[in-house]
């Protein structure tokens, strides 16, 4: 799984030894994320379909959807949705992770967004 973060989406991957384990870590758009193991008969479930109630996915923000999205599928990623508009200035698209895992992709342009106050 750290390979196709690290190959598909450029995550830094972090490898080291927590109580004698080896434990990986990503760094992803600013986020910190630790991938868990998991082993037949230790009590957890198959990853449900999508979509579920739960944690569905998480996002990522981007600049160039078009372009990131064709990268990614000349690299073999699978498309859940493909790049669409969802309002004016707002992009999306969902890729597919392994173990289920669902990650979205958003472009917001900057001249749709509200200034904070």
């Amino acid at each position: 799984m750290a390979q196709w973060f690290e190959t598909m989406l450029g995550a830094e991957v972090i490898r080291s030894v927590q109580q004698g384990q080896p434990r990986i870590d990503l760094k992803l758009g600013g986020a910190k994320i630790f991938i868990a193991p998991v082993k037949d008969g230790d009590g957890t479930n198959a990853a449900p379909a999508i979509p579920y109630r739960g944690l569905d996915h998480f996002g990522l923000c981007v600049s160039g959807i078009d372009a990131i999205a064709a990268d990614l599928k000349a690299k073999g990623v699978a498309f859940t949705r493909e790049p669409t508009t969802v309002r004016p200035g707002v992009r999306v698209c969902f890729i597919s992770a392994p173990e289920g895992v669902s990650i979205e992709l958003l472009d917001r342009d900057p001249k749709y967004t509200r200034p904070a106050t």
